[in-house]
């Protein structure tokens, strides 16, 4: 007698449960996948109703896949520090507020298309704040992107000249948040004004930008190196800006000392 699907006896029959996992990890169910696994193994699932189970299974599906969201955000973000807002410390005497940072975590200020200018001496802390602020957003689903300014400006001349900077530019239009760290280190030649404007122009009062620098904005027209690109520039990004004026002595000379 031919023994086919039918006529098999039960324990020759597939099992229910592993095609279910096999089918969650076809449809790349990583999450709902891990949790069933789980159930399995224990006694939690036989005490819940069915529409509770359901519910178990794809909470932990969208916890997964929210997880894997941020990972991701986190990774193309390419921050310079892996800083996070709890890592910040108030106890150092440089001007920072603890109240005023604690609003700006909200990232309220991201949503409505405001920027923020982080400024003080090397070492104060600028570029610790703008990615932990960094990391908060990606944490909170908003594409971010984090870039040294002098290195981002050079990449782009290399992108004009060979023809390539509109694609360029469409990649960091994509980030609703954009990090420009140690902008105006050295002044700006022609063609980086130009690129800035372009940068500052796409973005204005539509999506935010960090800028940290060593100079308080009030020199940037000097940095800038140009009166009228200068004008145009300041002109989109200083209104209704947010400042963080950090002071003191450089943080790594303090950690120092007490090592």
């Amino acid at each position: 007698m031919e023994i086919n699907e039918r006529t098999a006896p039960v324990s020759q029959q597939p099992d229910q449960n592993s095609i279910s996992l096999d089918l969650m990890d076809r449809m790349r169910m990583h999450g709902m996948s891990e949790a069933f696994r789980e159930s399995l193994a224990g006694t939690v699932a036989q005490a819940m109703t069915p529409d509770s189970f359901l519910y178990m299974l794809l909470s932990r599906e969208w916890d997964y896949r929210s997880q894997a969201a941020v990972t991701r955000m986190t990774k193309n973000a390419a921050f310079r520090y892996k800083a996070y807002l709890e890592e910040i410390d108030y106890n150092v005497s440089r001007g920072l507020d603890r109240n005023q940072m604690e609003r700006l975590s909200t990232l309220d200020f991201v949503k409505a298309g405001k920027n923020l200018f982080i400024t003080g001496p090397s070492g104060t802390g600028k570029s610790f704040l703008a990615c932990a602020l960094g990391h908060e957003a990606c944490k909170k689903g908003i594409r971010t992107l984090y870039a040294n300014a002098s290195k981002l400006l050079g990449q782009l001349k290399v992108a004009k000249v060979k023809n390539n900077l509109e694609a360029e530019m469409k990649k960091i239009e994509r980030a609703q948040m954009l990090i420009l760290d140690d902008l105006f280190l050295v002044p700006l030649d022609p063609k980086e004004r130009s690129i800035l404007l372009e940068i500052v122009e796409d973005r204005h009062e539509r999506k935010s930008i960090i800028i940290t620098s060593q100079y308080p904005h009030t020199s940037w027209y000097d940095m800038v190196g140009d009166q009228t690109v200068a004008d145009a520039i300041l002109d989109r990004i200083i209104h209704s800006a947010h400042t963080i004026e950090l002071t003191g002595e450089s943080m790594r000379k303090l950690k120092a000392k007490k090592g």
